[in-house]
């Protein structure tokens, strides 16, 4: 049995799919979100959204308790978090590893839709998080 079998087996069929539903259409949105940043004029907004979808995966994923996602949405709420008091835009640093983020919550994601055994490896650039996180401005 892997990771996925196991949640219908702790929860309701409806609550495990819902789970995984929201989880994928969350993590697509991501992609734009994070690229936009990068400009002045959406930079408030799409850090405020990214915040809020991590925010939900947090949430939910706690609730499941899927540890490596509910600990990737932890990390990524506490920079956004951070990330929301900065006039922005985003620096390449910020975007790449907003990006690496993205990426596993992929991984994870393929990881239940597989059924696995287990989740991925957690990527290890995802913990040099960027001591800048908005670009020198000129």
């Amino acid at each position: 049995m892997g990771i996925k079998s196991d949640l219908f087996d702790e929860y309701d069929y409806d609550i495990v799919e819902d789970f995984i539903t929201h989880y994928s259409v969350m993590t697509y949105q991501m992609e734009n979100l994070i690229i936009y940043s990068g400009k002045e004029d959406y930079y408030k907004d799409n850090i405020e959204e990214l915040f809020r979808i991590a925010h939900n995966i947090k949430s939910a994923s706690l609730f499941l308790k899927i540890e490596p996602i509910s600990k990737l949405a932890i990390l990524l709420e506490e920079v956004l978090e951070e990330a929301r008091y900065i006039e922005g835009p985003s620096s390449d640093d910020f975007i790449d590893w907003l990006l690496e983020i993205k990426d596993q919550f992929e991984k994870y994601k393929n990881d239940l839709d597989n059924d696995n055994n287990n989740f991925s490896e957690l990527s290890p650039n995802i913990i040099k998080i960027p001591t800048t996180l908005e670009k020198n401005k000129s």
